[in-house]
């Protein structure tokens, strides 16, 4: 009996130990043959206002629907580790916390559709990287911020479809093929769904990618519908986007100057490229390792159009590579590259000692020669390239390095060096051994002037068209500012960039293997900058049109006051005159007897007035007189 019991107790407890399934739910086992199965919880009680909390622990695929709840907790599903579907579809949800998906290492699936939710955590998604399957169709989201693209990286179906999404930003299309670079592969399981329709799109150039797959036959990237159509702008609206037609929606293309440049050791280089598109397109550089290059100006002189320079300065060996000029806007992207290559070796001279120091003349010269792996670069070379000089000058005790970057033009400082026995012998060889190369390239011409730019010309004869030739400019006088420009002796003309406004520019071409100082040189100068001059010319013509008003004004008040001095100066005028310009005497009406002035000094005097003349005094003082003042006593007075 004793035993019975026992056994009675663990069967129990055995019971008692199986999965509890929540009251407002149904959970279902589906066992398998071999004694495994997966667990499903159906949760679609009406009056549930809260996720459950106390589904079983193996449950596999969970399903609320149709319930009140409102919000989903944070780590509402920490415990279900073994949760790959979480249907969660047509409740009340308007709230979504950034950890309510946590711990759902191997969630492959998640619905939230026939909610309302108008904010949705897209950061949330990362703490599911094995979820290939996210449906939010029938909420109200209207928008998907770039921020959510790199944990769509892994989506395969994806359902914005019965939303107020009105555009989506351009670079979720490049995740997807054809836009990401990949090969467009036919492999049905590598294709992405995407459900976007009954959305009000306003089909402008941000969704001309979502446009342009939808007229793809064969893309990876596969609608649902694929009658999308456009609710704005007006000219649009009920187009389909397989027959819209943006305007002012171009993709980029971008040109180089060269595809490819090899440049001194040392030198400075300059890469430019142009770019056209609208919106007008953002250019960046890069390297062929992906890296970003800072060292870059750009500007865009218009719509549409946008140019960008790299500088590069004083080259070395690593410099070489790849530099890829890329361009990008919401219609698409768009690249090109060029190759630099970097040739030449570092020359370093130690000139004789001082004369003060009892040593006697000694002369070394020593040549770098550049590596054996590097291409492009001459296994021994003594000749002295372009901006790549280095003299080390000897000095006792102190020995110092003054680099240069300037171009040796046979200065009597720079050409002439003290040589002892063996250096002299070295010179005369090399110079035994230097063709004139300067001598085949004549007419340098400089033609079409701007601020800014120039263009040189010449003609090379007796010298191969690949013959390479190096362009250097400078403002003249000034040769620690140079500039160099790779070309060859078959182009016969090479555009000079960067300058100034109104200024005096030497511009030399070096031919490699020219003797130094005969390098053929002309001096040009650029125009003066147009809007300085029109500003000129503006102020003058102001200036003309002050004068022109100001000088009538002051010749009339001199002549006015020169006509008041002479009358002040000239005598009193006769009494003939004075009777023919005034014809009556002024006297002051008041109620006192008036009196005659008597004095024969007067210049006032009442002469006989003729009847018209009566009359009009007789009228005008007896409207003056009605303004006097009257008493009781008084009468009106008039003068006539």
């Amino acid at each position: 009996m004793r035993r019975l019991l026992y056994v009675h107790v663990f069967l129990c407890c055995l019971s008692m130990a199986r999965p509890f399934c929540p009251s407002q739910c149904t959970c279902v086992f589906h066992g398998r043959t071999d004694g495994t199965g997966t667990r499903s919880v159906l949760c679609n009680d009406p009056d549930m206002s809260d996720i459950p909390v106390n589904v079983p622990v193996d449950t596999v695929k969970l399903r609320i629907e149709k319930t009140v709840v409102r919000r989903i907790p944070t780590e509402a599903f920490y415990y279900l580790v073994e949760l790959r579907y979480l249907w969660i579809t047509y409740n009340s949800i308007t709230s979504v916390d950034t950890g309510s998906f946590y711990n759902l290492k191997v969630l492959h699936e998640l619905r939230l559709d026939g909610n309302m939710i108008s904010m949705f955590p897209w950061e949330s998604l990362k703490e599911m990287p094995s979820l290939r399957t996210l449906d939010l169709h029938n909420n109200r989201l209207t928008t998907v911020p770039i921020e959510a693209i790199p944990y769509l990286l892994n989506i395969t179906y994806l359902d914005l479809s019965s939303n107020k999404l009105a555009t989506l930003p351009s670079e979720l299309m490049d995740i997807w093929p054809p836009f990401n670079g990949a090969p467009i592969s036919t492999n049905g399981s590598q294709k992405v769904v995407l459900g976007l329709q009954d959305n009000p799109w306003f089909c402008d150039c941000k969704i001309s990618k979502l446009i342009e797959i939808s007229k793809m036959s064969d893309t990876p990237v596969v609608l649902m519908d694929l009658f999308l159509t456009c609710s704005a702008p007006e000219n649009l609206a009920g187009v389909l986007f397989q027959r819209a037609e943006l305007d002012n929606c171009v993709k980029p293309s971008v040109m180089t100057s060269a595809t490819k440049i090899t440049s001194p050791l040392g030198s400075n280089v300059l890469l430019r490229c142009d770019a056209t598109g609208f919106p007008t397109p953002t250019l960046y550089w890069a390297k062929s390792d992906g890296s970003l290059v800072n060292n870059t100006v750009q500007e865009s002189p218009g719509d549409g159009i946008r140019w960008s320079i790299m500088s590069l300065h004083g080259i070395l060996y690593k410099d070489a590579g790849n530099y890829s000029c890329k361009a990008k806007n919401v219609a698409g992207n768009a690249e090109a590259t060029i190759s630099l290559s970097v040739a030449g070796t570092i020359s370093t001279t130690i000139p004789p000692l001082s004369p003060s120091i009892e040593t006697g003349p000694t002369s070394q010269d020593t040549t770098l020669i550049p590596p054996t792996d590097i291409p492009n670069s001459p296994a021994a070379m003594s000749t002295v390239l372009p901006r790549t000089s280095t003299t080390v000058s000897a000095i006792p005790k102190k020995p110092k390095t003054t680099p240069s970057n300037s171009i040796q033009k046979g200065s009597p400082k720079q050409g002439k060096i003290q040589q002892g026995g063996n250096g002299r012998k070295l010179a005369a060889d090399e110079k035994s051994k230097k063709s004139d190369a300067s001598k085949s390239v004549k007419d340098l011409k400089i033609v079409e002037e701007t601020t800014d730019t120039a263009v040189l010309l010449w003609t090379a004869d007796g010298l191969p068209n690949d013959a390479p030739l190096t362009v250097v400019y400078s403002p003249y006088g000034e040769d620690d500012i140079k500039r160099t420009v790779e070309t060859n002796a078959g182009s016969g003309k090479v555009l000079l960039e960067g300058l100034s406004s109104g200024m005096r520019y030497s511009v030399c071409l070096v031919a490699r293997g020219s003797a130094a100082g005969k390098d053929p040189c002309i001096d040009f100068y650029t125009l003066d900058n147009v809007e300085d001059g029109g500003q000129n010319q503006l102020f003058i013509i102001i200036s003309g049109i002050a004068c022109a008003l100001i000088l009538p004004l002051i010749a009339l008040l001199l002549y006015k006051i020169l006509a008041l001095y002479c009358k002040g100066r000239n005598p009193g005028l006769d009494e003939e005159e004075l009777e023919k310009e005034s014809y009556v005497k002024f006297e002051t009406i008041s109620m006192k007897q008036r009196t005659l002035n008597s004095h024969p000094t007067e210049l006032w005097a009442r002469r006989q007035t003729q009847e018209s003349e009566r009359m009009l005094l007789c009228s005008r003082s007896s409207i003056d007189s009605q303004m006097t003042y009257k008493s009781d006593s008084s009468r009106s007075e008039y003068l006539c």
